[in-house]
């Protein structure tokens, strides 16, 4: 019995879930930007356990690898700026190295299930687009020709006609309405929103730039 219960993973057997799986492993690492099928092959080789806790400095790249992914398709849901039009298609900029669109597309679908969602991969130079059944697909032309030709498809919708303002006009009103001067704190604005992320298409010419909290003095409160 002993010699069984040694056989298995120690994680499975205390029940810890740490990390991340083979199977998890396997199903994901093709997505980054710098995958190789030998790295298939090295994750079914090296123990899960060094796989989870990041046990071998090979283990530890993989890792980094799969937080590169999840990151990436993070910022983009976070910060991508989008608009909407009055036939419901609802698009945007993103940039993207790693195959992850479709996490990010289906996000906002889930979000809007009766738009279609536009999506311009500046890294790729191409347009995806996710209709209201899910399907996704890629199209080698400019946003604002693929947000045009869609739309004509489209009906013409009261409820969208109401909501036509831009994600700057959203923001700037957000910032405005929760802009106190007594409540700045610098340290939680850049934790909130790190320095690399006006580096991303919605967040470059972004109002964060205006709104972001000045280090203050005690006296300047009195």
């Amino acid at each position: 019995m002993n010699n069984l219960k040694s056989c298995k993973d120690p994680l499975e057997v205390v029940g810890c879930a740490r990390g991340y799986s083979k199977e998890e492993l396997i199903n994901n690492l093709s997505r980054h930007a710098k995958f190789t099928p030998n790295l298939i092959k090295q994750v079914r080789d090296i123990p899960e356990v060094m796989l989870r806790n990041s046990g071998t400095p090979t283990a530890k790249r993989i890792v980094r690898m799969m937080r590169d992914i999840s990151g990436e398709a993070y910022r983009a849901i976070q910060f991508t700026r989008t608009e909407i039009n009055d036939r419901g298609v609802l698009f945007g900029v993103v940039l993207l190295k790693h195959q992850v669109i479709d996490k990010v597309l289906n996000y906002f679908h889930d979000r809007w299930p009766q738009c279609v969602i536009c999506l311009y991969n500046e890294y790729t130079c191409t347009t995806s687009l996710i209709n209201e059944k899910g399907l996704i697909r890629e199209i080698k032309s400019p946003l604002k020709k693929v947000v045009n030709m869609i739309s004509k498809k489209r009906p013409f919708m009261p409820y969208f006609k109401d909501i036509q303002f831009s994600g700057e006009k959203i923001f700037e009103t957000l910032y405005n309405t929760q802009n106190i001067n007594e409540r700045n704190n610098p340290r939680y604005f850049k934790t909130m929103i790190p320095e690399y992320c006006y580096k991303l298409p919605g967040m470059k010419k972004g109002v964060e730039r205006r709104f972001t909290p000045q280090n203050k003095k005690i006296e300047d409160f009195f």
